[in-house]
């Protein structure tokens, strides 16, 4: 419920200041998923630099200290840790590793995984950052620290990740992502609406679109070669019901349910839901219909799915 994007411009073809104006536009169209804060993480020389601050990407001002090969954004909408504190907010920085780490999705249990993998405490409120611990722990970005992490966490997820060399991976779960391979470049975003809808307004044709898939992990070089490997995805899930408040309520394994019925996802759905118009009945509807977290999720990234979906039409008035 977040959106990742940037571009990859690995011939240098690209001018700073056409850098500049594609990395606004995409932000822009981003924030269909997310306006509570934006950032991105680029190189230059051998140092990181990550900006972001708690505001929505048409109030951001990019400024690029340098000619970036690779920029790697993301615009939040807040699930676990408050925007206001800018460390909670995305790209992550890896200290231990010098690399920068973005994330589309919800995790759950990232208090189990610190505590059974060993890993330090810290201050940093967002669950996405359970996954910089994991990739830390081995001491290394590749493929196998990235296998590692993601057959380890539970929950939606596409993440990118940008090495001090100017690789970028891309480790896909079941969120969505979209890659624009142009001559010279690549331009991405979580979506293929959103990829789509910016490149329109950019003028950009001409490209083919990169295949990544559910339990992939992408690996574009700073020549723009391509690399892929594949993890396990950790299909952990009980499903079950149980009443709430005289609603059916649905659970996965995995997720934390407290006393008065309250789950982390559930209620991230239902948030996200009316942000787009979407009732708390419709969502409960969908889940008595047999569809799980994943298709609800999907459904609300596209209108005319959710119609399908609803085929009876009697729910589709409170949309």
């Amino acid at each position: 419920m977040c959106c990742l994007f940037g571009l990859i411009d690995y011939k240098n073809c690209l001018s700073a200041w056409d850098k500049k104006i594609i990395i606004k536009v995409l932000a822009n169209e981003c924030e269909a998923r997310g306006i509570d804060a934006t950032g991105v993480a680029y190189l230059t020389g051998n140092s990181m630099k990550i900006y972001k601050k708690a505001l929505p990407a048409h109030k951001m001002k990019f400024k690029f200290n340098s000619d970036p090969k690779v920029i790697m954004g993301h615009t939040r909408m807040t699930t676990q840790g408050s925007e206001k504190i800018n460390a909670n907010n995305h790209p992550f920085y890896s200290e231990k590793l010098g690399v920068a780490l973005a994330h589309n999705g919800v995790l759950h249990g990232e208090d189990y995984i610190r505590k059974t993998e060993k890993l330090p405490d810290t201050d940093i409120e967002t669950d996405s950052y359970i996954a910089v611990q994991l990739i830390d722990k081995q001491n290394t970005l590749n493929f196998k620290s990235l296998k590692y992490m993601a057959e380890k966490i539970e929950g939606s997820f596409c993440f990118t990740v940008l090495s001090k060399d100017n690789e970028l991976y891309f480790v896909k779960g079941n969120n969505p992502m979209c890659i624009a391979h142009f001559k010279g470049f690549y331009v991405y975003a979580s979506t293929k609406e959103i990829l789509t809808k910016a490149l329109k307004r950019l003028g950009l044709k001409d490209y083919k679109e990169v295949s990544i898939k559910e339990g992939e992990i992408l690996k574009i070089n700073a020549d723009g070669s391509r690399e892929k490997d594949n993890f396990s995805m950790n299909y952990c899930y009980d499903y079950g019901w149980y009443d709430y408040g005289g609603k059916p309520y649905y659970y996965g394994c995995g997720r934390k349910k407290n006393k008065n019925g309250s789950d982390s996802y559930l209620k991230d759905l239902i948030s996200y839901a009316k942000t787009v118009g979407v009732s708390e009945t419709v969502i409960y509807e969908l889940l008595n219909m047999g569809y799980d977290y994943m298709d609800i999720e999907d459904m609300l990234y596209d209108p005319e799915l959710m119609y399908y979906c609803l085929h009876e039409g009697e729910l589709y008035a409170e949309i």
